[in-house]
């Protein structure tokens, strides 16, 4: 039996002081991702620091327009928001397609960004992964690889990232705040996911002790006519097989801003900015929808057993696009 520490943290700064003296330490928020993996033998802290009582849940409208969202507001919480609602329904539609309404109700915005992969042979603790433990190898790259990343994979890793809110934050360009023993830093979102390359080990540029206090949505008004289209195999709490976050605006029948992030297919929320330069200035049509996917999943790299991921994501994108043009004028 290995026995595990806990403790509440009475303020921010005492649980980072706790957090970044014990290597062997972690914070604990909603705790859906952690405690799971607890239990199967996969991280193995020694110490773990309650953050739920810090006032970080707060959902708040920032002077430019945007919002603020404190690091440990839940889910539900958010995907409610009348605020988010309204100005960003991707990210509502992405949080309320993610998880159950159980797991919504308990995990944080904060963790749900720092959730594990869902690749198997990392959570079986016992196969070869380099995530779990670098040098060891990549169970998946011989393995069965059905739900893996055809983008932004290595000979490292294919595992998929899983997070479907993180997606419509990539399109939003949102921002994640820290607090650490650097102090307060802020990260582009794009930044803040890190691809495997020969690290694959390392998700994030978060120090040991960095805590997540807020996700920075920025004023888009692009924002307010944005859709989420998650494919999975059943309709029921389920992980994206392929997904798309996805903002349009119009000008006479050509496209004049547009944001698209895909999740499912990449080892990290992928915005997709190949396909957003084919798309910018072009007309809103089938056709262009297409070939901006296509362009987009030109670099797939496929295993036997996801390679249908890659046509599946070009119809998802187009889906997703046609989805918000009707009769030329953004829906």
């Amino acid at each position: 039996m290995r026995l595990i520490t806990y403790s509440r943290a009475a303020d921010a700064a005492a649980a980072i002081a706790a957090v970044s003296a014990d290597p062997t330490s972690d914070f604990l928020a909603g705790g859906t991702t952690e405690v799971d993996l607890l239990r199967q033998n996969v991280l193995t802290p020694r110490r773990l620091v309650d953050i739920n009582g810090l006032p970080l849940t707060g959902i708040d409208e920032a002077p430019d327009g945007g919002l603020r969202i404190g690091a440990l507001a839940r889910m539900s919480e958010v995907a409610a928001s009348p605020l988010v609602r309204e100005r960003y329904p991707v990210v509502a539609q992405a949080l309320e397609a993610g998880a159950s309404p159980q797991l919504r109700n308990m995990a944080s915005m904060g963790g749900n960004l720092l959730q594990r992969v869902r690749c198997p042979y990392y959570r079986d603790a016992v196969s070869p992964c380099n995530r779990r433990e670098p040098g060891s190898g990549c169970s998946a790259v011989e393995g069965f690889s059905r739900g893996h990343a055809v983008l932004g994979t290595s000979e490292q890793c294919i595992a998929a990232h899983p997070s479907d809110v993180a997606v419509a934050l990539a399109a939003l360009d949102a921002r994640v705040h820290t607090l650490g023993r650097r102090g307060e830093l802020a990260y582009g979102i794009d930044d803040f996911f890190l691809t495997p390359g020969h690290t694959p080990h390392r998700e994030h540029p978060l120090e040991h002790g960095e805590l997540i206090t807020a996700i920075e949505l920025p004023s888009a008004p692009i924002g307010r006519r944005s859709v989420y289209l998650k494919v999975r195999d059943r309709a029921s709490y389920e992980f994206a097989l392929v997904s798309a976050a996805c903002a349009l605006s119009l000008v006479d029948g050509t496209i004049a801003d547009v944001r698209l992030a895909l999740g499912g297919v990449a080892t990290k929320p992928w915005r997709a900015h190949r396909a957003e330069g084919v798309l910018l200035g072009a007309p809103a049509h089938r056709d262009s929808f297409a070939e901006a996917a296509r362009m987009e999943l030109s670099d797939a790299r496929t295993t036997a057993d996801n390679a249908f991921k890659t046509e599946l994501a070009q119809r998802v994108i187009v889906r997703a696009l046609e989805t918000l043009t009707v009769n030329g004028r953004t829906s």
